[in-house]
Parts: C-alpha cells; structure tokens; sequence
C-alpha cells in the first residue's frame, strides 16, 4: 500500500506549523501578566518638552515622539507617565480628557494616574519623573 504523497504531508506540516505559532501568539498576548507585555525602554536622559504652559491645568498633553503624556492636576503641578501601552508597546495616539488611547488593542488609561482602565491592558502606565526648570518641563532621570 502506498504511503501519502509528499504534498500531503507538506500541508498536513504546514498546519502544524501554523498552529503552534498561532499558539505562541496567543500566549504572547495573554492579559494574566502582572508585568505587562511590553518593554519600557525607558528614558536614558531627561529630556526638555517645552513649556510647561502647554499642558492646561486640569488637563494633559501627549508628547508623541518623547512617547510620554504629561499632566497637570493643579497649577505648578505635573505627572508624567511613559504613553507606551503596557500590553503590547504601542504608542498612545491621542489623549481625550484624562483618559489615553491605545490605537492598537483599545486599551485606555487615566492619564493622571497611569491606571488601566480597558483592557486588554492592566498594568499601569510607568511613571516618569518632571519638573520645571526655567518655564520648561524636563521629564527623566535626574530630574527630580
């Protein structure tokens, strides 16, 4: 009797395959870490946003391309938190009130606080030290 032809064997791997990358995938994006998925790359060196007049009181303002959100409770008053999603690295897109968008998987976030508020996110956003120097917020190391 004559065994299966190499192109059947072929798909037959080939699913095999596919599957278990599939399966990799879905563990990669499991929401059960406490850690979160993404890597913080950090802030190596602080970093000058400008003024700080451009974050209103009671408000926040995304640095996109510094890839941190800033903002300010109370006048003279500021928290800076990385705007990398902690479930998969995205960058945030656009913050509306307080609340920080992920573009790619919908999370949200309080930008005040750094806290998750929809998932698939649910670790908090790391916080990132500020402060005012000369009228200018500088963000980073060193900086507090």
């Amino acid at each position: 009797m004559p065994g299966p032809s190499s192109a059947a064997r072929r798909t037959v791997l080939k699913g095999a395959a596919l599957a278990g990358t599939a399966g990799l995938g879905v563990a990669a994006c499991s929401t059960d870490s406490k850690l979160g998925h993404a890597k913080d790359p950090g802030l190596s060196e602080a970093v000058d946003l400008g003024t700080a007049t451009a974050v209103p009181v009671g408000g926040a303002k995304l640095f996109r391309e510094q890839r941190l959100v800033v903002s300010c409770p109370a006048e003279g008053q500021y928290k800076a938190f990385r705007a990398q999603c902690t479930h998969a690295g995205c960058g945030l897109d656009k913050v509306e009130g307080i609340e920080g968008n992920c573009p790619c998987h919908g999370s949200r976030f309080d930008v005040t606080t750094g806290k998750a508020l929809v998932g698939p996110a649910t670790v908090p956003l790391p916080e990132i030290p500020v402060t005012v120097k000369g009228g200018n917020l500088i963000a980073g190391p060193g900086t507090v």
